[in-house]
């Protein structure tokens, strides 16, 4: 066993130094956060149309002290309401008529208001009609009301805690924790069978099987692409941290996890750990098979679609604690990783994480085994058949 273990540790340091100190390191770490910055960017932008400028622009013709005392209702409304809440109010001249004047080319009222505050005339379409009409309804109310509208005063009871708010916060939590556990292992789990693959093709993983254990292949071999990931997800995770302090401060309050930040942030690591060793040793398990990236392609393709069916089996879960769909996402070896962080944000126990880590390390360590016995048979053309190889190896 120290010798497998010491021959894993060639190989991991081997891989490991080959891709961090490489220069095209460097863009990997930068790929990212580009997709990021442009979502960021153009979710801004996106949030400022939707909250601006297709909000319908309603005219209002009417007399000036009329204009005045809508646009005064207007102001205390959305004050406590937000500006989206209501259309846009722009003044439009008395004349010509309202349906002349949205009939001009250059018009851009979607709808006329005129008449008086008291009775006030809507003229637009019938779709637009049925879209305003609650709103002109308020504002006109507001605005006969400005003397004597007094707004009623809430009495405020705090309370330390609140339950209800605190699941809520906490379920959110959960799927944050699966979503980001999902993506980082689907985004980095390829690259072990890639790697592999292209030593396949240059018949170097030949000249190291002729020095080494195979098991000590594919363990090295996943540990150095984890080690790496974990690199990346130290910078994107310390950047990610960085832009959250700058842009909220450090007094931001964030809801707390059942088993607290410092146990969650580490089980969320743990998980992706293993949830990438599962993945990224069934990708072994493949590249091991495959002769052709066409053929590693056309592989990749149905596993990658069925962990994403399983993830949305174990986010589905999230919802029911203690269910047995919920039981049956954290037995499930490969939708375990995300219902147990889903689980870590809700439920405060650790013994049921202490349990999960070790059968899905028993997992990692099968299909590993089922990985090394299928390569010995299909590439080196040696061993008999496999699941007998299998049986004495865990017998035996």
């Amino acid at each position: 066993m120290s010798e497998l273990l010491r021959a894993a540790f060639v190989i991991a340091r081997r891989d490991f130094s080959a891709v961090v100190l490489s220069r095209t390191f460097i863009l990997f770490l930068l790929g990212p956060l580009l997709p990021i910055l442009l979502g960021m960017a153009f979710g801004g932008l996106g949030q400022k149309i939707s909250t601006s400028d297709l909000r319908p622009t309603v005219g209002l013709a009417m007399t000036p002290a009329d204009v005045a005392r809508i646009e005064r209702a207007y102001d205390r409304l959305t004050e406590r309401m937000g500006p989206q809440s209501l259309p846009r109010l722009m003044p439009a001249p008395l004349s010509p008529t309202p349906r002349d004047l949205l009939a001009r080319p250059d018009s851009d009222f979607v709808a006329i208001v005129s008449g008086t505050v008291a009775h006030p005339i809507l003229t637009g379409k019938a779709e637009d009609i049925d879209k305003l009409d609650g709103d002109i309804s308020l504002l006109a109310s507001a605005a006969l009301a400005e003397k004597v509208l007094h707004l009623v005063r809430v009495e405020h009871q705090d309370v330390a805690t609140s339950l209800g708010a605190q699941s809520q916060a906490r379920l959110a939590i959960g799927r944050i924790g699966q979503i980001v556990i999902f993506f980082l292992t689907i985004l980095l789990a390829g690259m072990v069978l890639s790697n592999l693959v292209e030593e396949k093709t240059n018949k170097i993983i030949e000249i190291l099987a002729a020095a080494v254990p195979i098991d000590a292949i594919f363990i090295g071999k996943l540990a150095a692409m984890l080690g790496m990931s974990l690199v990346g997800i130290a910078f994107w995770g310390g950047t990610a941290f960085g832009t959250f302090l700058l842009v909220k401060g450090v007094d931001a309050g964030l809801p707390v996890p059942a088993v607290g930040w410092p146990a969650f942030l580490l089980l969320g690591i743990v998980y992706f750990a293993m949830a990438y060793t599962l993945l990224g040793s069934l990708f072994l398990g493949i590249g091991a098979q495959a002769a052709t990236v066409r053929e590693v392609q056309t592989l990749n393709m149905p596993v990658t679609m069925a962990n994403m069916l399983i993830f949305f089996f174990a986010t589905y879960a999230v919802d029911h604690m203690g269910s047995p769909m919920e039981v049956a996402a954290v037995v499930f070896p490969f939708s375990s990783p995300f219902a147990m962080i889903a689980r870590a944000a809700q439920d405060s126990s650790i013994w049921p994480h202490l349990v999960a880590i070790l059968w899905q390390g028993a997992w990692v360590a099968l299909i590993i085994r089922i990985g090394v016995l299928l390569f010995r048979r299909h590439v080196l053309k040696s061993g008999g058949r496999w699941w007998k190889q299998l049986f004495r190896a865990t017998t035996g």
